[in-house]
């Protein structure tokens, strides 16, 4: 059985947790191919204000210039993962799993469901529907109708089958610096929170458990999911 650790790496700046996300990558996919023991890691964070930008991104779903940019103390990365224009910042609760997926027996595909499937479940212990929507990666509320609105976004990034990057979750997120950008090149979409649904804060030490606990478990890491 292959183990999976947790990190809390608590509050890093994006440019810190892109290095360190890189190292733990780098030194799995060398243990990998050497044949040499490694180590799978789900990885919890928060950010301060940044905007990251996917592969496929474009810059004009950026809505403000560097000027603007600089009086709102917040950056704007080029990244490697998949996607486009996300919003990270204190009160968003981002995962970066670095898991080799073959001890999953995963594809790429179904590691994006385990992702989305975590989030859903997490929703639902909050009492809250939420669902995956066609050609839109990621969790969405009410997502088939005029009033869809995106929880939860997700983008990573795989290379022998061993992934970085992974998702963020709006929980007490301030969602008014989604309104800076396309989020995720949607222009007719909007954007939510556990908060936002629920009408309160939502204790983030709580959320951290309840996510991690989905994803062991659809893992096969838990001892529920062994029974």
């Amino acid at each position: 059985m292959t183990k999976t650790i947790t990190e809390d790496w608590d509050e890093v700046p994006y440019a810190e947790a892109w290095t360190r996300q890189e190292t733990c990558f780098d030194t799995l996919v060398k243990a990998k191919l050497a044949g040499k023991p490694y180590t799978n890691r789900l990885i919890l964070c928060q950010h301060p204000h940044v905007y990251t930008l996917g592969r496929s991104g474009k810059e004009n779903n950026m809505l403000l210039d560097a000027a603007q940019m600089r009086r709102l103390g917040v950056e704007l990365f080029h990244t490697d993962r998949g996607g486009d224009i996300t919003y990270h910042g204190p009160g968003q609760l981002v995962c970066y799993p670095i898991l080799n997926l073959e001890d999953y027996g995963l594809g790429l595909r179904q590691y994006i469901n385990v992702l989305e499937e975590a989030v859903i479940r997490l929703c639902a212990a909050y009492g809250i529907t939420a669902s995956r929507l066609d050609r839109a990666t990621g969790v969405w509320i009410e997502g088939a109708t005029a009033r869809a609105r995106k929880i939860c976004a997700i983008g990573v990034r795989s290379s022998h089958f061993v992934t970085m990057h992974g998702l963020a979750l709006n929980v007490n997120t301030d969602l008014r610096y989604f309104s800076y950008i396309h989020p995720c090149g949607f222009v007719d979409k909007g954007v939510t929170s556990l908060q936002k649904e629920l009408g309160q804060e939502v204790p983030m030490e709580e959320v951290k458990l309840h996510l991690t606990g989905e994803l062991l478990d659809l893992l096969g890491q838990s001892e529920k999911s062994r029974l």
